[in-house]
């Protein structure tokens, strides 16, 4: 993993080369590419649609070894072109699918190009119906790039969808392996998810699953919904994905997944988003910037299949980082941006404070396992080197089918929250003496103003291993706040699991802070 740091654009190419997919042509003059490349001419040009008929051929692919494509047949330098360029290229006004039908959704196709190199193909559901969306140089203006020939099929590489009538805004984009990503309204595009993740920060290699296909059905204006099924492929496993996006104040995306194993998988990953996390009050890492903070996210949150609300910080760590939080039937976890004070980060374009949380909220019984979380040493900003996933303890036998669903809420903070005080700022820094750290944590929430309650409050810090020293309480009812300090001595250790919950009568106050302390 130490050649991980670029991850994004290692992820993206990966998913826009040729080391993933192109779609082989096919005996049908109506859809030379596409489903029937698949020998699925049920899912072709024409075709009478029915959503069972992807997770057939889902399983279909999976009877078979993956076929190695490639990228052949992008024009010459597209593969290689800056960001700045490709970026330029976008489709003219009033070209997008249902431009000016006032359905609540239109959906721009995205050209290849760049690291989007492979060939995704689209096509619309209408009236039950398929049709093809067919690549037409002429929807595009290139800017700067010379256009591709006039007899180019270059299929797309993924796409944009925006949502409303009256004031359409950008709400979500399906680009590169199976990575989309989703806003609320007022919101900044920071993390993605994954449809699935498979055994990353393995020293055998991550395998990155890709979607072959799109069949996206023609929206109703009065269900404000936008219902989307996605082909993934990847060398062990193949699989059909239904999602339902209802954008909003809350952004929700229903994740409906069945997989069919073409071989065993110890490491299967559900509810995956990434993030990027550069710096931070919390981090003792620092570079020469002139913002205070940078990072799309600030820390993981979980409620427990127990009913214990728990919150961990991510770090910008010197060295990979794997933590597992055991559990049964989580009932929800995520990747969530607490910091919405713009003083905080200092950036006018970014505007990290703007950045969505993802909260994933499993649907039925999800069984044992673990909330993985990942921390990659990064130098640069774009890098996503937060991962965080639902990793199933019972593997997938080769030869078996999975389904799993969950909703994702795209939001200001997790619609399911605790009547229990938050953990908003953490602070570190030197100890009073020796290898000690010393740490600030702020908790605020509506029992913070409660006199009687703050009275009867007390810290339950403990660590594993070292110890915990100087603790000291700052209540500030007016304020909802109460503030926290403490000294870990690690004694001659390297790295220390923090547990810190506030208690009053033997009952919490507060959610579970969580936190690793490395040297």
């Amino acid at each position: 993993m130490a050649k991980s740091l670029n991850r994004r654009q290692f992820l993206e190419a990966a998913a826009g080369g040729a080391a993933l997919a192109s779609l082989a042509a096919s005996a049908s003059a109506q859809a030379p590419t596409g489903a029937a490349a698949f020998n699925i001419p049920s899912l072709g040009n024409g075709q009478r649609f029915d959503a069972g008929l992807v997770v057939d051929a889902a399983r279909m692919l999976a009877q078979k070894p993956l076929i190695p494509l490639t990228a052949t047949d992008l024009p010459e330098g597209y593969a290689s072109l800056p960001f700045d360029q490709y970026s330029g290229i976008r489709m003219q006004p009033g070209a997008t699918i249902w431009a000016g039908e006032n359905r609540g959704f239109t959906v721009e196709p995205l050209h290849r190009g760049y690291v989007f190199s492979n060939p995704v193909s689209l096509f619309t559901v209408e009236d039950d119906m398929i049709r093809r969306v067919a690549f037409d140089r002429a929807k595009f203006d290139y800017g700067r790039v010379a256009p591709p020939p006039d007899n180019a099929d270059l299929q797309f590489s993924g796409m944009r969808i925006s949502a409303g009538l009256e004031r359409p805004f950008e709400v979500a984009s399906f680009q590169g392996a199976t990575f989309f990503r989703a806003i609320a309204r007022g919101q900044n595009f920071g993390a993605m998810a994954r449809a699935l993740i498979l055994r990353p920060g393995e020293q055998r290699g991550e395998e990155i699953p890709f979607f072959r296909a799109f069949w996206i059905e023609r929206p109703n204006p009065a269900t404000a919904a936008l219902v989307i099924h996605g082909l993934l492929d990847s060398e062990s496993v193949s699989g059909a994905v239904r999602m339902t996006l209802r954008p909003g104040d809350v952004t929700y995306v229903d994740v409906e997944t069945t997989l069919f194993a073409r071989q065993a998988l110890d490491h299967v990953g559900f509810g995956c988003a990434t993030a990027s996390f550069l710096s931070g009050p919390q981090s003792r890492r620092t570079f020469d910037d002139i913002r205070p903070a940078i990072h799309e996210v600030s820390g993981v949150q979980m409620e427990s299949g127990g009913g214990e609300w728990i919150y961990r910080p991510v770090n910008n760590p010197t060295a990979l980082q794997v933590s597992s939080f055991v559990d049964q039937n989580p009932k929800g976890f995520g990747l969530v941006q607490r910091e919405r004070d713009p003083a905080a980060f200092q950036d006018d374009d970014q505007r990290f404070e703007l950045r969505p949380s993802v909260w994933m909220q499993p649907l039925g019984d999800w069984g044992a396992g673990s909330v993985q979380l990942i921390e990659i040493p990064s130098e640069a900003e774009p890098n996503r080197n937060i991962i965080m996933y639902w990793r199933p303890k019972q593997a997938l036998a080769a030869g078996s089918e999975t389904a799993i669903s969950y909703r994702q809420a795209w939001c200001w903070q997790p619609p399911d929250r605790p009547d229990l005080a938050v953990a908003t700022r953490v602070r570190q820094g030197k100890g009073s003496q020796g290898r000690r750290r010393r740490f600030l944590v702020e908790f605020t929430g509506d029992r913070l103003a409660d006199a009687g309650i703050v009275a009867a409050t007390r810290a339950a810090i403990t660590t594993q291993p070292g110890s915990i020293q100087n603790v000291r309480l700052w209540p500030y009812p007016e304020r909802k706040l109460m503030r926290v300090g403490f000294e870990v001595d690690p004694g001659n250790d390297n790295l220390c699991e923090l547990r810190l919950v506030l208690q009053a009568g033997g009952q919490p106050v507060s959610e579970t802070w969580l936190n690793r302390w490395t040297w």
